[in-house]
Parts: structure tokens; C-alpha cells; sequence
């Protein structure tokens, strides 16, 4: 089993990255948040990996973070949960946004995701809740929850901005109002007045 993997990164894109140690190119599959953690080309990096074998195939599986495979690993134990789909959420949350909206039975929150129904998100806090819960505690950035939040974020990119400047723009009108719960049109409304300050 290939649990780590240090050398030169030789080619990069969001969803798959090329590694070079010791002579060989390791192609890895990583989810978007460790691609914006990755070091420029030809720079050396080291990854936490998990090696899934198949019958046509060995994929290599990396994270930045050993929160993000602990939390790979969880995923990908239920039942209609692929290491692709898994790879998916990852991109699209932290663990510790997983881990809270499966604590919190948060379907809206987990339905987000491409390829996440109701029925496997339901699966996802049948079969994971009692074992996140072992996980890192959960906290809470604010007393807006997951799903208000990531409805504005979707909002946000419906309405053209890019993911990554809707979800900064976000959690930053969150981390202004922690003493408060923010409705999903005072959130939107705020966060789109930062963004025309900008």
C-alpha cells in the first residue's frame, strides 16, 4: 500500500497531478482543495495517498491534509459512495464541513454535491454520524448552519461569480456576524454588497 508519496510535481491540473520520485511519474487523482495548496511545477511536494486497486486498474488517491484521507477512507465505506464521488465532496467542502453536516443530519447540505442524492445522503448519516463523531470535534463558524450557507454560496455562482471568490465572499459575512443567525436573503444580501464595494 502506497500511503505517501514526496517528489517533484511535474504536471498538475485540478482533478489529477503527476508526481516524479525516483525516476517514475505517479499519476494521483486529488480533490480540488489540495490543488490550491499545491506548490508551483517542478517544486517538490509530499501527499498523503490511498492506492485503490481494481481489475483494470490501480488509482492512487491524494490529500494535502491527513484530515482530508481520514475522511476519504470514511466516505468511500458507504454503500454507493465511490472513491470519485468522494474525491467530488472533497472538493466541495472541508472535512470539518462534512463531518458537521453529518453530525447535524444536514441533507440539504450533502445534496449539494454533484452525484448525491437524498437516499445516499441518508446513507452517508446512517452509516458515518457515530463514527465522525469520533473525528476532530466539530465546531461551528457561526449560528448560520451548512445548508444556509452553501444555499448562498450556490446562489452566488448561479448568479456568475466563481466559486472560490462566492464562498470567501460568504464565510466572511459569516465571520462578521457570529452572534447572530443570518436568513438565507440577509446573507445573500450582504454578500453580494461586498461584493459591488469590491
Amino acid at each position: 500500500m502506497i500511503t505517501s508519496l514526496r517528489g517533484k510535481l511535474i504536471k498538475k491540473s485540478p482533478t489529477e497531478i503527476t508526481i516524479e520520485a525516483n525516476n517514475i511519474g505517479y499519476s494521483v487523482f486529488i480533490p480540488f482543495s489540495t490543488f490550491e495548496k499545491l506548490p508551483s511545477l517542478n517544486s517538490e511536494v509530499f501527499l498523503h495517498t490511498h492506492l485503490i486497486i481494481k481489475e483494470d486498474a490501480h488509482n492512487l488517491f491524494g490529500f494535502y491534509t491527513e484530515e482530508e484521507l481520514v475522511m476519504f477512507k470514511l466516505l468511500i465505506t458507504v454503500s454507493g459512495i465511490g472513491p470519485k464521488i468522494a474525491q467530488t465532496i472533497l472538493s466541495g467542502s472541508k472535512p470539518n464541513e462534512i463531518q458537521n453536516s453529518i453530525s447535524n443530519g444536514d441533507l440539504t447540505s450533502l445534496t449539494l454535491t454533484p452525484g448525491i442524492g437524498k437516499k445516499t445522503a441518508e446513507r452517508l448519516i446512517l452509516e458515518l454520524r457515530d463514527k465522525v463523531s469520533k473525528l476532530i470535534p466539530t465546531t461551528q463558524t457561526s449560528l448560520t448552519n451548512n445548508s444556509t450557507r452553501n444555499e448562498a454560496i450556490s446562489a452566488l455562482i448561479s448568479l456568475g461569480y466563481n466559486r472560490q471568490k462566492a464562498e470567501n465572499t460568504v464565510l466572511k459575512v459569516l465571520g462578521n456576524n457570529k452572534s447572530k443567525e443570518l436568513t438565507i436573503e440577509n446573507l445573500l444580501k450582504e454578500s453580494l454588497k461586498l461584493l459591488t464595494q469590491e
